[in-house]
């Protein structure tokens, strides 16, 4: 399928999936009205809308992580959740939420993002440094790397819930679902800040992530300062991932998914991957949302228990397919 004929199909299908957003809830909305003095107009702006910004940057972000983490690491499996990033933000920032209570949400909310990216960095400058063999970076060193990290921030977040007082415990365990239910125009401000800089940089490194798909040493005769590439690209998935789990709590999967699917219909050059999977990420996320809210309505299902069902069969599948390694390229 042609570059072109990709955008344009993604860029149809976001309006449509933007709208049935909105449309979306227990409260059936007219749009005809939304700009009129009313209970629905009210919930258009101060909930529909809001939330689907965040949704729309959340997927965007860690879709394009993901993709920049897979070829970072030359490792179609190094989705930040799986390989523990998403762990380590959230075990950071849920030490934050449960000692500090409610002034965590001081200094306009930036207190759990930047614990997040803390989290984020420490973890991933981990895994980068305990995934490297004499041969390179190992799919297998980076799993049990991943498991190991999972299971430590697993615990040290069950002992922040046996800290926790009864408001705390309940915010935390369903943060810890992946959820865009509390989505309020701070949240969205606080999470563009990080998006921005992720949105524009990460793209620009597309050409040299091309180049590092072909071994540090080679990329490094063809002129890419390696040290500096890969310090800016921890950096950048850090403080995209962070962010986002520090709004959302941890929503698995879309950052393994949806740079697989990119490279199925575009290819694996970098410079279209990563654009395109931060398209691709924000509606396959406003879709899981849209699907939440749908399958135990009036009630809402936490959205990434709903990454997380169709993420783990395609993971499998991965790890199934073709009984190899698996390879970006």
């Amino acid at each position: 399928m042609s570059h072109r004929s990709v955008v344009w199909g993604l860029g149809l299908l976001l309006p449509l999936v933007m709208l049935l957003s909105l449309l979306t809830g227990p409260v059936s909305l007219d749009l005809t009205t939304v700009f009129e003095p009313s209970i629905a107009a009210q919930v258009f702006w101060q909930l529909r809308v809001p939330r689907l910004l965040l949704t729309l940057l959340a997927g965007g972000l860690l879709a394009i992580t993901g993709a920049a983490a897979q070829s970072l690491f030359r490792n179609p499996l190094a989705d930040p959740g799986l390989i523990g990033i998403s762990a380590g933000a959230a075990l950071s920032a849920g030490v934050m939420m449960v000692l500090l209570g409610s002034s965590v949400y001081l200094l306009g909310g930036l207190m759990l993002p930047l614990a997040a990216f803390v989290g984020g960095v420490l973890t991933t400058l981990l895994v980068a440094r305990l995934s490297v063999t004499l041969q390179g970076v190992s799919v297998t060193n980076m799993l049990l790397c991943g498991i190991a990290i999972n299971a430590i921030a697993l615990a040290g977040l069950g002992g922040l819930k046996y800290l926790a007082e009864d408001q705390q415990l309940r915010q935390l365990s369903f943060w810890l679902l992946g959820s865009l239910n509390h989505s309020r125009w701070q949240d969205l401000l606080v999470l563009s800040v990080a998006a921005v800089p992720v949105l524009w940089l990460l793209p620009r490194y597309g050409q040299k992530l091309n180049l590092l798909l072909l071994g540090e040493g080679q990329a490094s005769l063809l002129g890419v300062d390696v040290v500096r590439c890969k310090r800016a690209m921890i950096l950048l998935i850090a403080l995209g991932v962070g962010s986002v789990v520090a709004m959302t709590g941890i929503i698995g999967f879309v950052g393994l998914v949806v740079p697989h699917l990119v490279r199925l219909l575009t290819g694996p050059d970098n410079r279209r991957l990563l654009p395109l999977a931060a398209l691709l990420g924000a509606i396959l996320l406003t879709v899981a949302d849209i699907v939440s809210r749908l399958l135990v309505s009036p009630a809402e299902l936490p959205v990434g228990i709903v990454t997380a069902l169709v993420g783990g069969p395609f993971f499998l599948l991965l790890l199934t397919r073709g009984k190899r390694e698996l390879r970006v390229c």
